[in-house]
C-alpha cells in the first residue's frame, strides 16, 4: 500500500511552517547566488593576476546552450542569418526563448535576461521544492531538500541562462498541487513545463499515475491532457517548418548524436570515453556517476512504491541511459527533485548515521560544485 496523497489534518503544515520553509529557501538561494557571483569574480580576478586573457563577466555566462537559446530568441530556429542553420536547435523547446525575448525587453541584453530568469524561476522553484518536502516530511525537511539541491555538483546551470531553473518553477509547484489534491492548478503548471523542456512529457505521464493513486474523481481526468497540449503545438509548428512531426528528437541526433541504442552498448562507449586522456573524460566519468545516481534513485522509488516519482524519474533515467552516449546525465539531476526530498528525509533529526548523511553529502559534492562553476565560467564542456 502507498502512503494516502493528503496526510491526516494533523499531520499538514501550517501556515507558520509553510512561511518558514519559504524564507528559509530564500535565505539558501540568495546567499548561494551570491556566492556563485563572488567566486566567478575571483576566478576572473585570479586569472588576470597570472597573465591569462579572460573574458567580460557576462561573456563567461554565455556558454553552449544559453548561446543557443539566445539566438533562438533572438532570431528563431532559422538562426542568425546569412550564417549557416544550426540542426540542433530544434531540439530546444520554445518556452525559455520566449521568456528571454520578453525579460530582453527589459534588460537589453540576453545574456542578462537569462541570468534574470533563472534568478526569480530559481527562486519560486526552491521555495516551492521547501514547501513540497515540509508537506511530505519530516518537519524540518524543507531546507534540507533545498540545500541538496543546490550542493549538487551541477547547479552552475540554475545560476546559468539555461531552461533547468524555468522548467523547476513550473514542475515542482505543479507537483505540490498535485500532491494536494489542486488538479486544474497543478495542470496548467504542468502545461508552463511542457513549454521549457520534454521532460514536461514525463511530468505530464507521472500525473496520471499520481491522478491514480489518488483516486481522484473521473471528472477531474480532463485537466490530465492540458499538459500534452505544449508538446502537440510545439511538434505542430516544427512540421510546418521542416515537415517533420518529430524535429525535436531529430535536431538532437543531428545536433548531439543522441540515437537510441541499448543500454550496453551506451555504457561501453561512454566507460571508453571516460577511460581515455582527453580534455572530455573527466566529464564522462561524471556522467557515469551520474548514471548510477540515477538508475538507483529508480530502484528506491520502487522499493518505496512512490509509483509516481519512479515513473517520472524511470523515463528520464531509461532515456538518458539508452542514448547512444551518456550525455548531460548529472545535469538532469537537477530536474529530479524526488532525489533532493529522499535526501532532506534520511538527513532529518535521528539517529547519529542521520546527521552524517547531509555532511557527508556537503563533503563530497560541494567541491565538485564550486570546480564546475570555475570549468563552466572558464568556457568548458561540464555537462
Amino acid at each position: 500500500m502507498t502512503a494516502p496523497a493528503v496526510p491526516p489534518r494533523a499531520a499538514v503544515p501550517g501556515p507558520e511552517r509553510e512561511r518558514a520553509a519559504a524564507a528559509g529557501a530564500l535565505v539558501l538561494w540568495a546567499t548561494s547566488r551570491l556566492g556563485i557571483l563572488v567566486a566567478a569574480v575571483l576566478v576572473g580576478m585570479r586569472a588576470t593576476l597570472h597573465g591569462v586573457n579572460v573574458d567580460p563577466f557576462l561573456e563567461r555566462w554565455t556558454h553552449w546552450d544559453a548561446e543557443l537559446l539566445g539566438v533562438i530568441a533572438e532570431h528563431g530556429y532559422d538562426g542568425v542569418p546569412g550564417g549557416d542553420p544550426d540542426p540542433g536547435l530544434p531540439a530546444f523547446f520554445p518556452g525559455m526563448p520566449l521568456v528571454l525575448r520578453a525579460v530582453n525587453l527589459i534588460t537589453g541584453d540576453w545574456t542578462i535576461a537569462g541570468l534574470v530568469i533563472s534568478f526569480v524561476a530559481g527562486a519560486v522553484a526552491v521555495v516551492a521544492l521547501a514547501r513540497l518536502a515540509e508537506f511530505e516530511g519530516p518537519p524540518g525537511a524543507g531546507w534540507r531538500a533545498v540545500l541538496a539541491l543546490l550542493l549538487w555538483p551541477m547547479a552552475v546551470f540554475l545560476f546559468a541562462g539555461y531552461s533547468e531553473s524555468l522548467f523547476l518553477a513550473f514542475a515542482i509547484p505543479a507537483w505540490l498541487a498535485a500532491r494536494k489534491g489542486n488538479w486544474t492548478l497543478a495542470a496548467a503548471l504542468a502545461a508552463g513545463a511542457s513549454c521549457v523542456r520534454i521532460t514536461g512529457l514525463f511530468l505530464a505521464l507521472a500525473l496520471i499515475v499520481e491522478f491514480v493513486a489518488q483516486h481522484r474523481p473521473v471528472r477531474q481526468a480532463p485537466w490530465l491532457a492540458l499538459p500534452f497540449l505544449p508538446l502537440l503545438a510545439y511538434s505542430a509548428y516544427q512540421y510546418g517548418r521542416t515537415g517533420d512531426w518529430l524535429a525535436w528528437k531529430h535536431a538532437q541526433e543531428a545536433g548531439w548524436g543522441r540515437t537510441m541504442v541499448w543500454p550496453w552498448e551506451s555504457f561501453v562507449t561512454t566507460w571508453d570515453a571516460a577511460m581515455g586522456t582527453g580534455q572530455y573524460a573527466w566529464a564522462f566519468r561524471l556522467e557515469i556517476a551520474g548514471a548510477v545516481v540515477g538508475v538507483t534513485l529508480v530502484l528506491v522509488l520502487l522499493c518505496l512504491r512512490r509509483w509516481s516519482e519512479f515513473v517520472y524519474v524511470g523515463l528520464q533515467v531509461g532515456a538518458l541511459i539508452c542514448s547512444a552516449y551518456y550525455l548531460s546525465i548529472p545535469r538532469s539531476a537537477l530536474l529530479w527533485w524526488p532525489l533532493f526530498l529522499l535526501m532532506a528525509r534520511l538527513s532529518t533529526p535521528g539517529p547519529r548515521w542521520r546527521t552524517a548523511v547531509i555532511a557527508g553529502y556537503a563533503m563530497v559534492l560541494g567541491p565538485l560544485m564550486a570546480l564546475n562553476i570555475v570549468v563552466f565560467t572558464e568556457g568548458a564542456w561540464v555537462g
